[in-house]
């Protein structure tokens, strides 16, 4: 029973490495493909045991629960192109989310719901880049819905600004200026 209890501890106390111990790496051109992103946005799971109270009456029971923790955040950061100081989409970035409504309407992902975060490099301004991250997370999600018939319930645009840099030594790097699309939650719950 001891060490059932300490290998819970252990994975409990790994968990945090493993959600954020990974670099984030950037999708681009022919990296954004359907079964990539539906890979990179299903969440994983570890079970976990948790043990149950007994009742009263059984004093000496053992009992246990298996219960589910996520192992990762389901996330794919895409290389989205805009024209610049706009939220237009290029055809470049039209052509990446077909592929990412695709695998977004895939029957692996048709239960759940993304948050799509729109990110800026620090040109421009604080303010300036917060709103326009946010235009261009909306621009996302209404090409999404409906150009690609993504369920817009589905989808919540967030506007990042340049809170998330991913390159910080190179601050104007493209990977700061992306999409990415994270899983949220479970529709069916």
């Amino acid at each position: 029973m001891k060490v059932i209890r300490s290998l819970g501890i252990v994975v409990l106390a790994l968990v945090p490495m493993l959600s954020f111990g990974q670099m984030e790496k950037v999708l681009k051109d022919k990296e954004v493909n359907e079964s990539t992103l539906v890979e990179a946005l299903t969440p994983e799971e570890m079970p976990t045991l948790e043990k149950s109270a007994c009742p009263p009456d059984m004093p000496k029971c053992r009992s246990f629960k298996i219960d589910r923790v996520p192992i990762k955040q389901a996330a794919a950061s895409l290389l989205i192109t805009f024209e610049t100081d706009s939220a237009k989409l290029t055809p470049k970035a039209k052509q990446s989310l077909e592929t990412v409504a695709r695998a977004l309407n895939s029957d692996k992902l048709a239960n759940f719901r993304f948050s799509i975060e729109g990110h800026a490099d620090p040109r421009g301004g604080e303010e300036l880049n917060l709103r326009l991250s946010q235009e261009r997370a909306e621009s996302v999600v209404s090409y999404l819905a409906e150009d690609r018939k993504v369920d817009r319930s589905r989808l919540q645009a967030v506007g990042k600004g340049q809170s998330e840099l991913m390159n910080i030594v190179e601050p104007n790097a493209p990977e700061n200026r992306r999409v990415t699309i994270k899983t949220i939650k479970s529709i069916v719950e």
